[in-house]
């Protein structure tokens, strides 16, 4: 059984507890609300990667092997572009460099978003069917990065998948509370970190949720 399905299913197991989230869009009035929390600074935000809707799934769940990999699809290219482009007319600045993580989907949101001069590829955003033995250490380092102090005037930008932020961010963004190319809006604390919401940049149409198990 794969993580993520060990994940799923202990989360249906669960009495229906804290409340999920909705995904805003950045033109509405709590979405606005975080446009201006974001462009003092200080923030984290922890991208999913683009739409990946009619690919093949994941084969191989090995690095570096793009063909066994649930890859973005077309319009996630063109998803990921205009995340960028929407961050950069709000006045939303970015801490570089960017963080991504080494499987493509996550990486080429990274670099086609921001430009791959400011993107590092770090383990630390591995996907969990792909962290195999090293889950605690991709789980713990998730925190790490959520939780570290932002100097004030640009925020901390990072992209990865859904399952490790749900493991580590609850299941407030279980379901379909965190769509492909949705961002969580983290707010650094001593200790750990608190989830300012979910915003959208340049969400997809009917899209969002791929149908991989």
């Amino acid at each position: 059984m794969t993580v993520r399905r060990a994940l799923l299913l202990s989360l249906l197991a669960l009495p229906a507890a804290a409340q999920r989230l909705a995904p805003l869009s950045d033109d509405s009035a709590e979405g606005r609300a975080l446009v201006a929390r974001l462009r003092e600074g200080g923030l984290v935000l922890f991208f999913r990667h683009a739409d990946t809707a009619g690919e093949p799934c994941d084969r191989s769940f090995r690095i570096g092997d793009r063909a066994g990999q649930r890859n973005i699809s077309p319009r996630g290219r063109a998803q990921a572009a205009a995340i960028g482009a929407r961050m950069a007319a709000l006045g939303i600045r970015i801490a570089e460099p960017v963080l991504a993580g080494p499987v493509f989907r996550a990486r080429d949101t990274a670099e086609l978003a921001f430009g791959a001069t400011r993107v590092t590829v770090t383990d630390s955003l591995l996907a969990d069917d792909y962290s195999a033995g090293r889950l605690d250490w991709v789980l713990a380092e998730h925190r790490r990065l959520f939780g570290e102090r932002v100097a004030p005037g640009a925020n901390r930008v990072l992209v990865g998948h859904r399952t490790p932020a749900i493991m580590v961010v609850g299941d407030t963004i279980a379901g379909r509370a965190f769509p492909e190319g949705a961002a969580l809006v983290l707010a650094p604390r001593d200790p750990g970190f608190g989830l300012l919401g979910i915003l959208e940049f340049a969400p997809v149409p009917e899209g969002g949720f791929h149908g991989c198990g």
